[in-house]
């Protein structure tokens, strides 16, 4: 298993250098339609860096950061609030956010199916869920999935269209933008 309660200070500095500039675009097109002050929740947030992304698009919404790993989320921007948990059991009640943002972090999630759950009953009606990761069904994704696999990580990645027939038999309606070996996912709950 990758320890990332000791790889903070790493993923803090290197964190935001792997992640395309196209993938930040597609983020900031997904908050638009939030509302002003929404509560969102960056899921296996790491060190906060979908938050962070999300800030400079968007310094007006209250951030939330959940990950396992403490040694992770000291490393988050003073403007989130952070909690330990894992994805299967947030600790939040009902409807506490009108968005949650997944950046590379779904394939970590031990149970995929209990953390989307989890997911449905945190957001709001109508919440918005935006995911960003990397699609099994290429070269790229395949060998990454191998490797975390070897490191003892779950390894859940999806290809797009696994993973938004997944989403909507959870009631979201899903919207899916290709990036290569990379993929974003825009949903809705209906």
């Amino acid at each position: 298993m990758i320890p990332f309660n000791h790889l903070g200070w790493i993923f803090k500095y290197i964190g935001p250098l792997i992640y395309p500039h196209t993938i930040r675009e597609s983020l900031c097109s997904f908050l638009i339609p939030l509302s002003r002050s929404a509560s969102v929740l960056d899921l296996g947030a790491g060190t906060g860096v979908m938050s962070e992304f999300a800030y400079a698009c968007r310094e007006d919404l209250q951030f939330t950061a959940v990950d396992p790993a403490e040694g992770m989320l000291k490393f988050s921007a003073e403007y989130v609030q952070t909690h330990k948990a894992n994805a299967e059991a947030l600790p939040f009640d009902t409807s506490s956010f009108e968005a949650i943002l997944i950046g590379e972090a779904l394939h970590h999630f031990q149970d995929v199916e209990k953390s989307l759950q989890e997911i449905v009953r945190v957001l709001d009606d109508e919440g918005r869920l935006f995911i960003y990761d990397f699609d099994s069904s290429t070269f790229m994704g395949n060998t990454l999935c191998r490797v975390e696999k070897i490191l003892g990580e779950p390894g859940n990645f999806f290809a797009p269209e696994v993973l938004k027939q997944r989403l909507e038999s959870h009631g979201f309606s899903v919207s899916i933008s290709q990036f290569g070996y990379r993929y974003t996912i825009a949903a809705q709950l209906l």
